[in-house]
């Protein structure tokens, strides 16, 4: 065939084909047109048995993200949030050198704050007891006036439960004769789940520092005379606990410790955290023969455990 006849069939074809094309396009049904400032979406086709359900969206779909969900807030349990004034107001001292009994402020009244500046451990109660660390001895109380040898210390690490439901590892210097006993009883309070907002060593500067009527710290050993007299407190033997001195304040007359516990002198409110008689607290202590400080007559003092009962 002539090279000219030839490019005249393949173009007539050509022709033919893409008119058929067209024909088909007009004739096919149009496509349902979305309502102005909607997009119109296609049904994605059915998933075939050997696709699976999970597969990831093409790189073509748009991938769900949070931020297109609405924003929602939980509320804040009453006494969870830690007001950035505490241990800050310094109150006005009486002449006993106590601070001023003022009423609790409205943040403290159903006090439940996590421990500060600590950070949640796994759940199980752990222990471990020693020699008091040299880095420990530095910022602790005790100096060579004190009324116990430092080889008759042993530190303590504990685990306990904060009142945010979280588990936290705290520190503590005891009597190394009831080292073992301590750290039993708060296994005990460890297993009620008994809530304690802190516990850790007292600073040496804390002795001499201004009243501010808020601190809650469970510790044992302070180098400390006993509140309003001149003779040695339990506490500077290190056999003396304190438990969450805020929930449980010191009573005698109209001296209140710490200064700003007022409301929980009603011991009838039973809030997480109160000590009451024959809860896992007093039971605790009771097993290794300790005393407690709300069986007092002539005053109270719901935080204090002790080995002699004083």
């Amino acid at each position: 065939m002539p090279p000219g006849s030839a490019r005249t069939s393949v173009a007539s074809a050509f022709v033919a084909s893409a008119l058929l094309v067209v024909v088909a396009a007009c004739s096919a049904p149009a496509a349902e047109t979305a309502p102005a400032g909607q997009l119109s979406v296609e049904p994605s086709p059915e998933p075939s048995p050997e696709q699976s359900p999970d597969v990831s969206p093409s790189p073509s779909e748009p991938t769900p993200t949070t931020s297109s969900l609405p924003a929602t807030s939980m509320p804040t349990p009453p006494g969870a949030h830690r007001p950035e004034w505490l241990g800050t107001r310094v109150l006005p001292e009486r002449p006993d050198g106590l601070g001023e009994v003022l009423d609790t402020p409205p943040e403290l009244v159903d006090r439940r704050f996590p421990p500060p500046d600590a950070r949640p451990v796994a759940d199980g109660f752990s222990a471990s007891a020693g020699p008091v660390p040299d880095e420990v001895l530095a910022r602790s109380t005790w100096e060579l006036a004190c009324p116990v040898e430092l080889a008759d210390l042993s530190y303590l690490t504990m685990t306990f439960w904060g009142f945010d439901d979280n588990t936290y590892v705290g520190e503590m210097i005891v009597n190394a004769s009831v080292a073992n006993d301590v750290i039993g009883a708060f296994e005990r309070l460890y297993d009620a789940r008994f809530p304690i907002e802190e516990m850790r060593v007292v600073d040496a500067p804390e002795l001499d520092a201004p009243p501010t009527g808020d601190g809650n710290n469970t510790t044992a050993f302070v180098c400390r005379p006993t509140t309003l007299s001149d003779s040695w407190s339990e506490h500077a033997y290190g056999l003396a606990i304190d438990v969450n001195p805020f929930h449980n304040p010191y009573l005698r007359g109209d001296a209140v410790l710490p200064e700003l516990a007022s409301a929980y002198l009603d011991r009838d409110r039973e809030l997480p955290g109160m000590i009451t008689q024959g809860d896992a607290a007093t039971e605790a202590f009771a097993d290794i023969g300790w005393g407690w400080g709300g069986e007092w007559t002539s005053l109270k003092d719901w935080m204090h455990f002790s080995a002699s009962g004083r």
